[in-house]
């Protein structure tokens, strides 16, 4: 071959490679069509890790699809009061909410269950339970009926017990505490004599302040913090049992997410899992420098006794008996997380108590 002729063959083969480049963008582009998607929240965004859960979700469509698949954030009350979310979207007025299943228990007390439910699983064994024990299909079987698709989008670990006026020792200090607690625990609560009150986020302290409740619980160190329990109920109890590993969910109405193509609903759902694992770093950061930060203002921490705890178990499955009984859903949902949970638990009493424990003995000590 003389060099003219491998010249203009090569620019052949350039021009083929150019046009192969130039007719691959509309494939491209063809992959990521153009969605507009509003996503109301059920929470206030001055709780900015939990509420900031979503806008993280957003950053992540926004990044992988080049702009093409925008979701518009609003916080509770701005497009659909907070504890509306879920119902709005299976109505189909909005596309998705970020949620706690739990905030819909008088609808039905299965929308609790794959977010939290007392004595239920700390957060890695809710994720274990979601990811690999079908938690994520058994909850969408019982959505289905609601309109609904949800997938993991967040976790606070294990909340704290809330605050409260005076100090709770015995079962007896239990009987007449008016509490703003509701779902499932309220209902344990009530078997030991509580007076569960449903309370919105923002007239807790006021409540507390003018003794209208004696205590209340919230989610823990970082968002605590924020409200200023501290100054009207001195006593910071834990744990949160009702909230072992509670499970935020980000919800899409189903006829718009089935309407996704294929790549966008696997891209949704790997973002859903990215915003799980990131609340969760976010907060396990955060919590430590909160909690000392509240001990310095004057919190009291104490530990629910024993007897305490042994107590609220018990109520808690007599709750679970009676619950399950008359709702086939919520049985089928919580058999599984029960017959999970021993193993659970089992487990995680050999080497993660064994090394946090040898830990914790370190830092009580003084070496670390």
């Amino acid at each position: 071959m003389d060099r003219r002729s491998f010249i203009r063959k090569a620019a052949i083969g350039g021009s083929a490679i150019a046009a192969s480049t130039t007719l691959a963008a509309p494939l491209v582009a063809q992959t990521t069509p153009t969605v507009n998607w509003r996503l109301t929240s059920s929470f206030p965004k001055s709780l900015d890790t939990i509420y900031g859960g979503a806008d993280t979700l957003s950053k992540y469509l926004s990044e992988a699809t080049d702009g093409n698949f925008t979701l518009q954030v609003f916080p509770a009350g701005e497009l659909v009061p907070g504890l509306e979310a879920a119902n709005e979207v299976g109505a189909g007025s909005v596309e998705a909410c970020h949620t706690v299943g739990y905030y819909y228990f008088g609808k039905d007390p299965s929308y609790a269950v794959a977010a939290a439910v007392p004595f239920s699983l700390s957060a890695r064994g809710m994720n274990a339970w979601h990811y690999y024990g079908g938690g994520i299909d058994l909850y969408n079987n019982f959505l289905e009926q609601h309109g609904l698709v949800a997938f993991p989008g967040g976790n606070t670990g294990v909340q704290m017990g809330g605050w409260f006026r005076r100090e709770i020792n015995t079962v007896a200090d239990m009987s007449g505490l008016k509490m703003r607690i509701g779902g499932f625990a309220g209902q344990v609560m009530s078997k030991l004599g509580v007076v569960p009150q449903q309370i919105a986020g923002g007239d807790i302290y006021p409540s507390l302040e003018r003794g209208v409740i004696d205590a209340a619980e919230w989610v823990g160190p970082y968002d605590d913090e924020k409200l200023g329990f501290v100054k009207v109920a001195p006593y910071y109890y834990y744990p949160g049992w009702w909230e072992g590993g509670p499970t935020v969910h980000f919800m899409f109405n189903k006829t718009a997410y089935e309407a996704l193509p294929a790549n966008y609903q696997s891209l949704l759902r790997t973002a859903c899992q990215a915003v799980n694992m990131d609340m969760m770093s976010s907060y396990d950061h955060k919590n430590p420098t909160a909690v000392k930060n509240l001990v310095a203002q004057g919190a009291q921490l104490r530990p629910f006794t024993p007897e305490v705890l042994e107590a609220c178990f018990n109520a808690a499955e007599e709750v679970y008996a009676e619950t399950s009984a008359g709702n086939p859903g919520f049985a089928t949902l919580w058999d599984s997380i029960k017959a999970f949970r021993g193993d659970f638990y089992q487990w995680t009493q050999i080497a993660e108590y064994n090394y946090d424990t040898f830990m914790m003995i370190q830092k009580n000590n003084g070496k670390i």
